[in-house]
């Protein structure tokens, strides 16, 4: 069964068809949209700040969703997919965005709609990521426009609900 806990006085709360694996964990003041899918491992721990997690999001196996105390908050679009092993951390992500396996996301940066993070990149804290646009390396920078890749991020955040499903289904 996923841990999930009050804390400070803030319950985690989470809208219709979302799946989370038995081995998440879930603290404190989180709020996460419908169907969302948190897998196994995944901590999402809003203990100092709020973290806010839109619709039809994913954080993937191992990714560690937190903020800093007092000072920046968490906020999630719609149609996030938050890789393996990720890190995202006080920052702002906007709708349709695929956080690659293994990136770091820190405090005050933003990544606009449309944008990749490349599997490993680091965006440092207060970095602007313009929308549609694809940033990899360490520390991240401009790589290319994202171009014909929104397809992608669409398909990718589509089919998580699906693989939610056949989790839910060996329940029946």
């Amino acid at each position: 069964m996923a841990l999930i806990m009050d804390v400070r006085g803030h319950s985690p709360r989470w809208g219709e068809g979302c799946f989370i694996a038995p081995n998440a964990t879930i603290v404190g003041d989180v709020l996460m949209g419908n169907h969302c899918s948190v897998w196994f491992n995944a901590v999402i721990r809003g203990d100092v700040n709020s973290i806010r997690i839109g619709d039809y999001c994913n954080i993937q196996d191992g990714a560690v969703i937190h903020c800093t105390y007092e000072r920046t908050k968490t906020i999630i679009g719609n149609r996030v997919s938050i890789g393996h092993n990720a890190i995202v951390h006080g920052c702002t992500i906007h709708d349709n965005v695929l956080i690659g396996m293994g990136a770091i996301i820190m405090d005050g940066a933003v990544i606009h709609s449309g944008s990749i993070i490349g599997a490993g990149a680091v965006v440092l804290a207060g970095t602007v990521v313009e929308a549609g646009t694809i940033w990899a390396g360490n520390p991240a920078r401009f790589i290319k426009m994202a171009g014909d890749k929104s397809d992608e991020i669409a398909r990718i955040a589509g089919n998580y609900p699906l693989y939610a499903s056949w989790f839910q289904q060996e329940k029946e």
